[in-house]
């Protein structure tokens, strides 16, 4: 029932909002954590140095109470001095973090079988020290959160989570993809089915993953992994109880988003189907109130309307590349400009639509699985189309490769960011990739750390010189998938290069990262709206993958590989 309203109430969001000043629907229905007096006098008066600390907080007392105590103070005078404003969040708030207790993973154990595979002594024993972090990143929700939901912002989860880490508190959806492939690998499988078994309540609960685990992030998701999740633990666990009892769900999720997130898009008069992110409310970001509220400041006169533009903001962070160049759309249709022409809902993202390609053809699987010919065979078909699509509206022969898709210009973006060749990753293409690897020739392998998120030096995090793991991760694994030795070298290669990073860097700072810098060995990345945080959920699966799979031959030190010769490949590919 709450799934219908929700549904409806977007339906009418869409409808208006074109018109300005419409009242479009708050991130949440909390009058303190998502919209109201309280939330805007306290992130306005800057009480603290990230606005995700306040809407992390936990309320002494009951909603009323403080909303009614509010009114009172306020009456006074309608903008409340930082002082009394500090007072009062003293007197009924508590500091983030209290609704956790004291956790260990009973599933961890010191001798996983996967630390035998890596050769080099010094990598060895930074796995181990990596499959020690899980102790230090799992958490168990407080039973209280459960009784008196009305007093958190973090949403209840029955199972304990493994978070990302630093200011992430709190479970989120696709990093978490990495972390389960991690854990299946320290053989912490009831860990990772947990962790699945929470996303499964989630959709129970709104109908999809929300992007986190609070109620500020309940009206947007992020990219829809849980499919591949449950496919990563039924490979080893061949549980096929739990996927019976999963499927339903994927197939709610997989409805979500092609009711409420896809497009049609017309090319050389066929209409087409294809997914993107877009996230109808129009309010700043509670965990980033005021940098939305400053960034609509500097919006001119024919311009979007600042509504449109916290809408867009929400769609870059569902897409979880929040934020990036990616998703600038400047007043001539063109792929450029500043952060404040962030247009995430008019473009068609080439790795959506090849991870629902993949998601259709894991479905069609499981289903096949379970003896639903008729779902499998529906689901089969999904692909067939999606697969037409992706050819027809992302695939640009001369470059080569798939680009994101323009709504307004009716153009393909044509710069480089790995997401390109995410198709390869995910066995969605039907072109010869021969000519791919080259990476459109636009030295993106020249770099002595990673593959940087973009070739643009905007500022933002998801820009040069940032690389981040789960792009590292799909474009090898991508790579390694191509029945090319060249491509297996270079995937290889490409492997070695973020292993001895991300070990340099754990060297240095005892420490993994959520991001890395292309240039500076071991230096942590940076930029956007946060400092760089440390823990780190992802980075630890990602790195425990990659060793997992080539640890036979990575090495802690330099191994030679020259970024001339990644260069001269890159020259010969984009010929051949």
């Amino acid at each position: 029932a709450k799934m219908s309203r929700l549904l409806v109430l977007w339906f009418f969001t869409l409808l208006l909002v074109s018109c300005e000043n419409v009242v479009l629907p708050p991130p949440c229905d909390s009058d303190i954590y998502c919209t109201g007096p309280i939330l805007d006098q306290v992130q306005r008066a800057k009480l603290y140095d990230d606005d995700k600390y306040f809407v992390d907080m936990k309320l002494k007392v009951q909603p009323d109470i403080i909303l009614s105590a509010f009114q009172n103070l306020s009456s006074e005078s309608p903008t409340v001095s930082v002082e009394k404003l500090q007072e009062f969040v003293n007197m009924y708030f508590e500091k983030p973090g209290t609704e956790w207790e004291q956790w260990t993973p009973p599933d961890w154990h010191s001798k996983p079988t996967f630390l035998n595979k890596i050769t080099d002594k010094q990598l060895r024993e930074w796995a181990f020290n990596i499959h020690q972090l899980w102790k230090l990143l799992g958490k168990k929700i407080q039973n209280s959160v459960n009784d008196h939901p009305e007093l958190y912002s973090l949403i209840y989860s029955p199972y304990p989570v493994v978070v990302p880490g630093g200011r992430f508190r709190e479970l989120y959806y696709w990093d978490s993809y990495w972390v389960i492939n991690g854990l299946l690998l320290s053989e912490m499988t009831d860990t990772a089915k947990g962790m699945i078994h929470n996303f499964l309540h989630l959709i129970d609960r709104y109908g999809f993953v929300p992007n986190g685990g609070r109620i500020y992030y309940e009206r947007r998701s992020q990219p829809p992994f849980l499919t591949l999740m449950v496919e990563s633990y039924y490979q080893a666990t061949k549980d096929e109880e739990f996927l019976r009892a999963a499927l339903p769900r994927l197939d709610q999720e997989y409805s979500f988003w092609m009711q409420n997130r896809s497009v049609s898009v017309s090319v050389n008069g066929s209409e087409h189907r294809l997914n993107r992110f877009e996230v109808p409310v129009g309010l700043p970001r509670p965990e980033s109130y005021t940098d939305d509220l400053e960034l609509v400041e500097g919006l001119s006169e024919g311009n979007i309307s600042k509504q449109q533009l916290w809408m867009d903001l929400k769609a870059g962070a569902e897409s979880g590349w929040d934020f990036t160049s990616r998703w600038f759309v400047d007043s001539n249709g063109q792929n450029s400009g500043s952060f404040n022409n962030t247009r995430t809902s008019q473009i068609v993202p080439t790795d959506l639509n090849a991870l629902l390609c993949r998601t259709e053809k894991t479905l069609a699987a499981f289903h096949q699985t379970m003896g639903n010919n008729a779902s499998a065979e529906q689901y089969e078909r999904a692909a067939e189309r999606r697969l037409r699509a992706i050819d027809a509206v992302l695939w640009n022969d001369q470059q080569g490769a798939w680009f994101d898709y323009n709504l307004l210009s009716g153009r393909k973006h044509l710069d480089f960011y790995p997401s390109n060749l995410a198709p390869l990753w995910a066995q969605c293409y039907s072109h010869d990739p021969v000519c791919v690897f080259a990476l459109q020739g636009s030295g993106a392998l020249q770099f002595p750390n990673g593959v940087p998120t973009s070739l643009k030096e905007s500022g933002q995090q998801w820009d040069y010189p940032n690389a981040w793991p789960p792009l590292q991760h799909m474009l090898i694994e991508g790579l390694s998938k191509v029945p090319s030795e060249d491509a297996k070298q270079i995937a290889e290669d490409l492997a070695q290069k973020w292993i001895r990073s991300n070990w340099k860097a754990y060297i240095a700072h005892e420490a993994m990262f959520e991001k890395y810098d292309v240039n500076g060995d071991g230096k942590p990345g940076g930029g956007g709206e946060y400092e760089v945080q440390l823990g780190f959920g992802w980075t630890n699966g990602v790195a425990l993958q990659l060793l997992d799979q080539y640890g036979a031959t990575l090495t802690s030190g330099s191994r030679g590989v020259c970024p001339g010769l990644l260069l001269l490949l890159s020259v010969l590919f984009t010929l051949c």
